[in-house]
């Protein structure tokens, strides 16, 4: 069964939005994000990965409203196997989301690493993250 590992929400604010969850939640902070794609802040409760991120262009953002969008923005699944949930997703008609995997390096056949492996589209147009290896700040990877 797949479990609910990773949930990312964009932001114009990062610290901010950042330092609200620690500060009402108690979240801890794992890793501060600086990538050609995002900037932001991975948190964890110790069973999520909760990243906060703010986008820095529209190709990495992946949503109509570009890289200035706010809110919820994917939502990370760990499985046992990317090939079985790929054939299940496709059947499901969830389409892949090669224009993400590409602009942010992953997909089906790229090699494995911690966070999302491969990214696909559920019919409410939610991104959703795929991965065997799973997230950091949750059981397989703790930090």
């Amino acid at each position: 069964m797949a479990k609910i590992k990773h949930i990312a929400i964009a932001t114009q604010d990062p610290e901010k939005t950042a330092q609200f969850y620690k500060e009402v939640f108690g979240l801890r902070e794992i890793a501060k994000i600086n990538s050609p794609g995002a900037s932001g802040f991975h948190l964890t409760d110790g069973d999520i990965n909760f990243a906060v991120l703010k986008f820095k262009n529209d190709a990495t953002a992946g949503v109509p409203q570009g890289k200035d969008y706010t809110g919820l923005h994917h939502i990370g699944f760990e499985v046992d196997s990317i090939e079985a949930i790929d054939k299940k997703l496709n059947a499901a008609g969830a389409p892949i989301r090669d224009d993400i995997n590409d602009a942010l390096g992953l997909g089906k056949n790229k090699s494995s690493h911690v966070n999302a492996e491969v990214k696909y589209s559920a019919p409410d147009s939610v991104i959703i993250d795929i991965s065997e290896t799973g997230w950091a700040g949750t059981a397989k990877h703790p930090r």
